[in-house]
């Protein structure tokens, strides 16, 4: 008999389990059963759709047994089992998507208790009390049986094993008891069905176990007996089934968390139930936290699709829009047919109307958060508020409408969030844009040199601070046929009438010098101009009209970049004394100002988070300058 290793990823978890990191260790029955349930409507599902694998629903539980003596508890299924493989796999590795990112996360563990239950990886949550477990199974498909072993690290065996009975069963031998740990609680019936009903009472296949109860004996009055009887443990209710004014917050809470592998409470729930062109009923959940993976690619959304209570698929994506793929949740409808596949479900009309009916609840129920609970949605956005933003992206801004009033920006006004309803709703009447400033954090936007005016003014401004932000904003061009202006960009029309003209004058008056600094920096900048937005400092760059300097920024780290570029304006402050400098230097030194040109270019690219072209000839420049400036 050859004892195989785990991988390395599953040593690692091992480890953890093996050594008790996390304190909540009753999670490992919720787990198990959990598993089981799903290896039940495998097979149910298979007795419906395939002739030859018909079972009797009677047949399909979940049976606990208990043996105090041998220190074993055990969880058997007559769900569809699994062949020698399939133990291999399922056992023998972590079975799932994004294992790098996985074991990168293990490897942070020991300050982050929390990480097991981010990963969905049940099984291995009976190492916490088990010094050994045996997993006995035979698979639907399969003549004979197989035991799978292990005592945890040392790794595993798998051999043949006789048995009639198709499905799964789990020996767990538990750990001794030590002066902080009581493993032989997992053994007592009372505790085994408090755990039941507080983790699986939704399990929608009955959970049995033998239990000792006190019952007067046949023909008397008052002499009590002990009687061993099957008992059914939990309510095998669908939660979703249910009256919502019957449901607790906290019996959402756990449901959720045991059928969709999270230690977190949902942030939020949607319970109900629709009836029209097609028919169904929904139990949608928002997530508290983002899952480690959500961004990588590999990653699985879609809702758990039932037809008339029969569960058909874990994953249908087509049910929901990418930009609410953080959605997680469960359909029930009794319209769609029970041998429909994925290849299907892309191409069948009443998929297509459940889909479009979700899209339009969830984003409701959203609109709603956003007015009535702000606070829980501002934690959604934190979490998820960029999937929605690529969502305004996406397919040529085709769900512009959809999503245009569930995105927030920090603003200026307080730095807190903004809708773009509520900034277009208190703006004055006379303002006839939406400003926004782009910047990689609220203080650096601060100390913009764009942002002087629009503060010393009390113009509200949207900060952009993600890549995707000036991206979303450019495709929808206007939010209610009011544009977007970037205060980093293009002409400011901000100055009173009185301000336009000293501008004017001090162009008129120094036309010679701004075309000489222009000329200077033709291969750098489009423009030099006398700056209608700067306050305190010397210089600033904008952009003219096309490519931001910010998706400048952004494009130059992409893999695909073609060299684009923005076109620059160089704006100089005329209230600042460098803007007299210049004037001064320009009428004894013409030459001289190539320097100072350059010099303020540069200046102004390290503003603006630019690399500038020459930083040693920048160095000897600023140099020389202050040099001269002695002499």
């Amino acid at each position: 008999m050859v004892k195989k290793q785990f991988k390395t990823e599953s040593k690692r978890l091992l480890d953890l389990m093996i050594n008790s990191i996390y304190t909540n260790r009753e999670i490992f029955l919720r787990e198990l059963i959990s598993n089981a349930s799903d290896a039940l409507d495998k097979r149910y599902y298979l007795s419906l759709t395939d002739e030859t694998k018909k079972v009797d629903k009677e047949l399909l539980k979940i049976s606990i047994e208990k043996d105090e003596e041998a220190r074993t508890l055990t969880i058997k299924d007559t769900g569809i089992g699994m062949t020698k493989n399939e133990l291999e796999e399922n056992l023998g590795t972590i079975a799932r998507s994004g294992s790098l990112e996985f074991k990168q996360e293990l490897d942070k563990a020991d300050a982050n208790i929390d990480i097991i239950g981010q990963f969905g990886v049940g099984f291995y949550s009976a190492f916490m009390v088990a010094k050994k477990v045996e997993v006995i199974s035979r698979s639907i498909d399969d003549e004979k049986g197989y035991i799978w072993e292990s005592s945890g690290e040392d790794g595993y065996t798998i051999t043949k094993y006789d048995t009639d009975e198709i499905g799964t069963k789990i020996i767990l031998h538990l750990k001794d008891d030590t002066n902080d740990d009581n493993y032989s609680s997992f053994l007592d019936p009372y505790k085994i069905e408090e755990l039941i009903k507080k983790y699986s009472d939704y399990v929608r296949y009955p959970i049995e176990m033998m239990v000792t109860t006190s019952k007067l004996k046949e023909g008397s009055d008052s002499e009590y007996e002990d009687v061993e009887e099957l008992k059914v443990l939990n309510s095998m209710v669908p939660l979703w089934k249910k009256n919502k004014n019957e449901i607790t917050k906290e019996e959402y809470s756990e449901f959720y968390k045991s059928t969709f592998n999270d230690w977190e409470d949902p942030l939020d729930e949607i319970h109900y139930s629709l009836e029209g062109n097609i028919s169904y009923t929904a139990l949608l959940y928002i997530p508290s936290k983002k899952p480690f993976d959500f961004y990588n690619s590999d990653y699985e959304a879609g809702l758990r699709l039932y037809s008339s209570g029969v569960f058909i698929m874990d994953k249908a994506n087509d049910l929901i829009p990418d930009y609410f793929r953080f959605v997680k949740g469960i359909i029930d409808s009794d319209d769609l047919s029970l041998n429909i596949s994925r290849e299907i479900l892309q191409q069948d009309r009443q998929v297509r109307l459940l889909a479009n009916s979700i899209q339009r609840r969830i984003k409701t129920h959203l609109e709603n958060m956003i007015e009535n609970d702000r606070e829980s949605y501002e934690k959604l956005f934190d979490n998820f508020g960029l999937n929605l933003k690529y969502g305004i992206y996406q397919d040529f801004g085709a769900h512009i409408d959809t999503l245009k009033d569930l995105i927030l920006f920090k603003s200026s006004k307080e730095d807190k969030y903004v809708s773009l309803k509520e900034y277009v709703e208190r703006k004055p009447e006379d303002q006839k844009v939406i400003y926004y400033v782009t910047g990689d954090s609220i203080e650096d936007i601060k100390k913009s040199p764009q942002m002087e005016k629009l503060i010393e003014k009390e113009i509200e401004v949207l900060y952009f601070m993600e890549d995707v932000d000036e991206f979303a904003i450019t495709m929808m061009r206007a939010y209610n046929d009011i544009e977007f202006k970037s205060v980093n960009k293009g002409d400011f029309d901000l100055e009173s009438e009185e301000e336009k003209k000293v501008i004017e004058e001090k162009t008129k008056e120094n036309k010679s010098l701004l075309d000489a600094m222009k000329d200077s920096l033709t291969n750098y900048v489009t423009d030099v101009r006398v700056s209608s937005r700067l306050v305190n400092n010397p210089v600033c760059l904008v952009s003219d009209d096309g490519l931001s300097i910010e998706m400048e920024k952004v494009l130059s780290q992409s893999p695909n970049n073609m060299g684009m570029k923005a076109n620059k304006i160089l704006e100089i402050n005329p209230n600042h004394e460098i803007f007299e400098t210049l004037v001064n230097v320009y009428e004894s030194d013409p030459e001289l100002i190539k320097e100072y040109a350059k010099v303020l270019y540069d200046q102004a690219l390290l503003i603006e988070g630019l690399p500038i072209e020459n930083p040693i000839d920048y160095s000897n420049k600023v140099i020389d300058l202050m040099i001269k400036a002695v002499k």
